[in-house]
C-alpha cells in the first residue's frame, strides 16, 4: 500500500477503506509519511469530503495512535463523562460544569487545551491557581478522577498523537476549515480519554469558529453520528457566542467568576442557562436523570447545597492548589497592577458586540498568545462585563479593566468602545441556548 495512491483516491472522489485510513495514519504516528503527503490529503478531503463511515475510521484510527484510557479498571460507581467547547471569549463553563456533575453521581476527567488567539483555554485559567497542576502524572489524574470525581488536566503528548501533527499541517495549508477533519480532530482527543458519553457545546456568533447557524449546526451534527459510531453516545448544544459568556474575562478574573458562581454569590444569567443546559444533557446521556427538567433540579441542589463547590475545592486541593482557595481565591489569585472603568463615549443601549474583538483586546493586555510558547499575565482581563440589552453612559461603564499599565488601558478603551455598538433603543435579546442535537 502507497500513501499517493491513497491520496490520489481521494482526489479523484473515492471512498478510503479502514485499512487505507488506518495504513496512512500509522505512517503519520510513525513520520513514515512526510507533511507533503499530508498536506495532499487534508487537501483532498477538503475539497471532496468523506462519508460518515470514512470520518468514524478516521476519528478512531487517530485515537488508537496513540495511548487510550480504560476507566472500567477503577470500577467507579458512575459513568464517565467529559465536554468539549469549540471556544469562545468568557467561556468558563468547563470550570462549574465538572465538580457540578461530579457532585450529581457522575465522574469527569476533563482534558482540556490552552488559549491561541481570542479564545481563552480552560488550562491557562488554572494556572493562575498556585500550586496547581495541569499536567500531573496519570496516576494521580485516576486517583483525583476516582476520589472527588472530576479532574481538569492538559493533553499529554502520547494522546492522539497523529491529530497533533495533522493538525500542524492543516494550520499551514488552509485546510482547517474541513467539517470531517474538523469531527476526527476534536473526538480523537476526547476519545483517548476512555469516555462513557459526550457532551459538545457548539458556539456560534461573532466570537466563534463557526460565526452561523447552518455551518455550526452541520458541525454538531457531524460530531454527533461519527461519535455515536466510534460508540461513545453524544449530544450537542449550540449556544450564542455574539456576546461575552458571563461578566470576566481573562485567566484569574475567569476563575473569580467561577468560584463565585460555585458559591452562589454572583451568577450570570446566560453563563448560567449555558452552564445548566449542558449539564443536564450529561445527566440524561449518563442515565443520573430522566429529562432535562429533573437533571436541572439535581444540579441546583448540588450547587445550593455546596456540594459542587466542594468537589471544585477538593479538585483544586488533590492537584497540587491550596486546601482553602474557595474560601481565599482573593488572595491567591494573582492581581493587575491598574484597575480602571471603561466608559461609552454615548449613553445609550448595548446592541451587538464583535465579542472576537474583544478577545483579541486581552492579548493587547497579556491575557492571550499570538504564538503557542508565549507567557501570559494572568491578572489581566476585565469585569463587569456590559451585555447585549444593558445600559451604559456616564454612571455605567462598559467594563473594569485590569491591565498592567495605563497604556494598555488606554489601547483597550478604544478597541472595546469600537467593538461595542450603541443605540437608544433597547434590543431584543434571546436566549443563550439555540437548539440542542442529539441524532435521534
Amino acid at each position: 500500500m502507497l500513501p499517493q495512491e491513497i491520496i490520489r483516491k481521494k482526489r479523484d472522489g473515492g471512498k478510503l477503506t479502514k485499512e487505507e485510513i488506518d495504513f496512512f495514519i500509522n505512517g503519520v504516528t510513525s513520520w513514515a509519511v512526510p507533511e507533503c503527503q499530508i498536506s495532499a490529503l487534508t487537501m483532498a478531503v477538503f475539497l471532496n469530503g468523506m462519508e460518515k463511515d470514512e470520518i468514524v475510521n478516521l476519528t478512531t484510527a487517530m485515537k488508537n495512535s496513540g495511548s487510550v484510557l480504560d476507566w472500567k479498571s477503577e470500577n467507579l460507581p458512575g459513568p464517565v463523562f467529559d465536554k468539549h467547547s469549540t471556544g469562545g471569549v468568557g467561556d468558563k463553563v468547563s470550570l462549574m460544569l465538572a465538580p457540578m456533575t461530579a457532585a450529581c453521581g457522575g465522574f469527569v476527567p476533563m482534558i482540556s487545551g490552552r488559549g491561541l488567539g481570542h479564545t481563552g483555554g480552560t488550562l491557562d485559567k488554572f494556572d493562575s491557581i498556585p500550586g496547581y497542576t495541569t499536567v500531573p502524572s496519570l496516576e494521580l489524574f485516576r486517583k483525583v478522577t476516582r476520589e472527588v470525581g472530576c479532574a481538569i488536566i492538559g493533553q499529554t503528548g502520547d494522546l492522539a498523537p497523529a491529530d497533533k501533527r495533522i493538525y500542524a499541517v492543516r494550520d499551514v495549508t488552509a485546510t482547517v476549515e474541513s467539517i470531517p477533519l474538523i469531527t476526527a480532530s476534536i473526538l480523537s482527543k476526547k476519545l483517548a480519554a476512555g469516555l462513557d458519553y459526550l457532551v459538545m457545546d457548539l458556539k456560534c456568533g461573532t466570537g466563534a469558529f463557526m460565526d452561523n447557524i447552518k455551518d455550526a449546526r452541520a458541525l454538531a451534527e457531524s460530531i454527533v453520528s461519527v461519535a455515536g459510531g466510534a460508540g461513545v453516545p453524544t449530544h450537542a448544544i449550540i449556544t450564542d457566542m455574539n456576546s461575552v459568556l458571563g461578566r470576566n474575562v481573562g485567566n484569574a478574573l475567569e476563575i473569580k467568576e467561577a468560584v463565585e458562581y460555585l458559591k452562589g454569590e454572583n451568577v450570570d444569567p446566560r453563563l448560567h442557562e449555558v452552564t445548566m443546559a449542558l449539564c443536564a444533557e450529561m445527566l440524561v446521556l449518563g442515565k443520573l436523570a430522566a429529562n432535562t427538567a429533573e437533571a436541572k433540579i439535581k444540579l441546583q441542589k448540588a450547587l445550593d447545597s455546596g456540594k459542587a463547590a466542594e468537589c471544585f475545592a477538593k479538585m483544586v486541593e488533590g492537584l497540587g492548589g491550596p486546601a482553602d482557595f474557595m474560601e481565599k481565591y482573593d488572595e491567591y489569585l494573582p492581581k493587575a497592577a491598574v484597575i480602571k472603568e471603561i466608559y461609552p463615549e454615548k449613553d445609550g443601549y448595548v446592541t451587538a458586540m464583535d465579542t472576537r474583538a474583544i478577545g483579541l483586546s486581552v492579548i493587547t493586555l497579556g491575557g492571550g498568545r499570538t504564538h503557542p510558547d508565549q507567557q501570559l499575565d494572568y491578572s489581566v482581563g476585565y469585569t463587569h462585563m456590559c451585555q447585549i440589552g444593558d445600559k451604559v453612559g456616564k454612571d455605567k461603564p462598559l467594563a473594569i479593566v485590569y491591565a498592567k499599565n495605563e497604556a494598555d488601558v488606554a489601547d483597550v478603551t478604544k478597541q472595546l468602545n469600537a467593538a461595542i455598538s450603541i443605540s437608544d433603543k433597547a434590543p431584543d435579546v434571546t436566549s443563550a441556548v439555540y437548539e440542542t442535537v442529539t441524532g435521534k
